[in-house]
């Protein structure tokens, strides 16, 4: 299983999980992924984080804000946090943390884009991000789902130098954003059936080997399914939601 050194700046390297109750949650997905959830100590603020096979795959931390839901965040590796912070508030972004220092592992910042998507920064040090992708257990794809998919283009052209590659599928027209042509991201239209009080959101999608046993599994540990499994072209998918409420997808890639 190859690990990942570093990642080119502007790629999503990073996800993490806010949660109110981190030890229920260590527990669900340490039993649906074969996670181990390591506690970094009280310097840390009480972040967890979750290892494969002893490399660091994601994160836990808990709730920082008032009126925080339950969410994973993804984080988009930057060689300077406050440089692309700027370009953030140029851009129209709305920013919750300004960059502030991690330790010696990196430093971040969180904010918003104009449809009102949660995402971060990270300007790796020691902490690079990931250190395993697209195996069953690991991060292997970050979609955006917005109202507004005309603005959020513009947005993250303009803070991330990113394209877009749309396709026309049975669902909707679906972008993947691209970073000097390689596709590093998706983002697709929020269907009009989708609640108007939720917002526009990052969602997190884990590679799995059985995208219907780990469903199952999945639902009796305490989630709920939000999107039962289909196939798409990349494989088999379904959308999740855990036991304390955050959303996140399972995807059995078809190339694996």
């Amino acid at each position: 299983m190859p690990t990942v050194e570093s990642y080119q700046p502007g790629t999503p390297s990073w996800v993490d999980l806010a949660n109110p109750d981190l030890a229920s949650s260590a527990v669900f997905y340490s039993s649906l992924f074969g996670w181990e959830a390591v506690e970094l100590g009280p310097e840390a603020g009480g972040y967890r984080m979750f290892e494969l096979g002893g490399t660091p795959v994601a994160g836990g931390a808990p709730i920082m804000m008032e009126g925080q839901p339950p969410a994973w965040t993804t984080y988009v590796s930057v060689d300077d946090a406050d440089q692309t912070i700027a370009k953030v508030k140029s851009a129209g972004g709305m920013v919750f943390v300004e960059p502030m220092d991690v330790l010696d592992v990196g430093r971040m910042a969180v904010f918003a884009d104009p449809t009102g998507a949660a995402i971060a920064l990270w300007q790796p040090k020691a902490h690079k991000g990931a250190g395993i992708i697209n195996e069953p257990g690991a991060l292997t794809w970050n979609e955006l789902n917005t109202r507004d998919t005309a603005a959020a283009t513009a947005f993250y052209r303009d803070v991330f130098g990113w394209g877009t590659d749309v396709n026309a599928t049975p669902a909707g027209d679906y972008a993947q954003w691209t970073l000097d042509g390689r596709p590093i991201g998706g983002m697709m239209a929020m269907p009009a059936d989708v609640p108007a009080e939720v917002p526009s959101f990052w969602l997190t999608y884990f590679a799995t080997a059985d995208c219907d046993a780990t469903v199952a599994r999945a639902t009796e540990l305490g989630a709920t399914v939000t999107v039962s499994p289909m196939d798409i072209v990349p494989g088999r998918f379904s959308v999740l939601t855990d036991p304390q409420g955050a959303i996140f997808a399972v995807i059995a890639l078809a190339s694996a």
